[in-house]
């Protein structure tokens, strides 16, 4: 299982890293299991999240949203996960990456399986094994051929379902990742119980269990016991489905998984009902001690998401905030220059009319204030030529060329006139200057 805390020191390693395909990966081996703390992979998923969204790293974003939406469904809150899961879906879009399509496409595939909506479920996981075709094979790419197997397997489409799963099951061997192969193994158990191959459906089953015992799962070995359990219960053989079933309770007894204990528990609840009163009694009460347990976890579980909540949605009122600032800086930055370039205007003027100034000198500052002006339209401007273009390189050039096409010859009209006009002024000041020493002399010679 993956264990790992998102700190300050691992978003700089992440916002080190430029390239697309090792930040996912970065970011990925990050974030927990889902399985072993949820609340503490959502908290972990949150904390990255927030450097993320500041930073504008889509990957990031994708990855950690879609997380808590995968987390959520763990809580069976299918429509929290959901929420989430389409977010990451639509900012993966705006990127048009192959690989972080293939995780959010995935993800609302699982979101409509729950809820037994299997077109939609079909539609995305296809999406996400399209995608998953353009990219290298990784996780995803297993997680997405197990889960669509797990939809014909749902849909009945029993040979399908078969090829799906052995295609996960040839990728978990071919890429060396065996998270899922007990769960791949599993499946391949049911869809053979399904087609009555009672023999390929045991080994598959003890496949997932020896699977499950080297990854020292506690869970996936529970899920294994249950599913022999079960099967020899179907089979009529009543000793082996009580020994397993059983096993199933023992391994994750005094484990976070205790709740795996109602499944077994009332599969020999329903073994002994009606036969062995003591041990009917017995796994009766284990049965309801599980569930209330199973009660008072997802309590805890639902105070614990209320107060993560709270803090995800202080957590997107600071990055809120810290935006506006941002925006506050950069238009009292803007209101400034303004004002500044109005200011040098003003003063020229007012010295080139009552100060007598060198013709290049009053050509030159021209010059340089109608410069300030147009550069500074042309900052105002950019940003909103990016949105109208959508950050087109051909569109922004095309733009710019236009801009430039108006602004260099009106430039040149608004030079010539300014400076032609300061120039005659200048020359009228040094007129008069000259006319008042002449009536002075005038005087004195008189």
């Amino acid at each position: 299982m993956r264990k790992s805390y998102c700190t300050d020191s691992a978003w700089q390693k992440v916002a080190a890293e430029k390239n697309d395909s090792a930040r996912f990966y970065l970011i990925f081996n990050m974030l927990t299991e889902s399985e072993t703390n949820p609340v503490l992979d959502m908290e972990n998923a949150e904390k990255m999240l927030v450097p993320c969204e500041e930073n504008n790293d889509k990957v990031g974003q994708v990855l950690c949203i879609g997380c808590i939406g995968y987390d959520y469904r763990a809580f069976g809150n299918n429509a929290k996960s959901m929420e989430y899961n389409m977010r990451a879906y639509a900012i993966a879009q705006e990127t048009r990456s192959p690989r972080l399509l293939v995780a959010a496409a995935l993800l609302l595939a699982q979101n409509y399986l729950d809820l037994t909506d299997y077109p939609k479920a079909l539609a995305y996981n296809t999406e996400s094994l399209r995608y998953a075709s353009k990219t290298e094979q990784n996780i995803f790419t297993i997680m997405s051929y197990q889960n669509m197997g797990e939809i014909y397997l749902a849909m009945n489409r029993v040979d399908s379902a078969l090829t799906c799963s052995q295609m996960a099951y040839q990728l978990s061997l071919k890429t060396g990742i065996r998270e899922y192969l007990g769960p791949v193994y599993g499946q391949l158990g049911d869809i053979e119980a399904r087609m009555k191959n009672g023999t390929l459906a045991i080994s598959y089953f003890n496949l997932a269990l020896d699977e499950a015992i080297k990854s020292k799962s506690p869970k996936f070995t529970s899920k294994a016991y249950h599913a022999i359990a079960n099967y020899y219960y179907n089979a009529g053989q009543k000793d082996s489905a009580i020994a397993y079933a059983r096993k199933a309770i023992v391994v994750v007894q005094r484990t976070a998984f205790f709740t795996m204990t109602i499944k077994p528990a009332k599969l020999l609840l329903d073994i002994y009902r009606g036969g062995n009163i003591d041990s009917a009694f017995k796994y009766s009460e284990m049965h309801r001690v599980a569930n209330d347990s199973l009660y008072n976890i997802k309590a805890v579980q639902q105070a614990q998401l209320m107060t993560f909540e709270e803090e995800a949605r202080r957590a997107d009122l600071a990055v809120a905030a810290n935006e506006a600032d941002e925006q506050r800086k950069e238009n009292i930055e803007f209101a400034l220059m303004a004002l500044g370039i109005i200011t040098i205007i003003v003063v020229f003027l007012l010295l080139s009319r009552s100060l007598v100034t060198n013709e290049r000198i009053i050509e030159f500052f021209g010059v340089v204030a109608l410069l300030l002006v147009f550069e500074f339209l042309n900052l105002v401007l950019h940003p909103f030529l990016e949105k109208m273009t959508h950050h087109s390189p051909v569109l922004m050039l095309l733009a710019l060329v236009c801009i430039a096409a108006i602004l260099v010859p009106l430039h040149h009209k608004i030079e010539k006139w300014a400076t032609h006009r300061l120039i005659e002024k200048n020359k009228a000041v040094r007129l008069a200057a000259a006319k008042k020493a002449i009536e002075q002399l005038d005087k004195g010679v008189k």
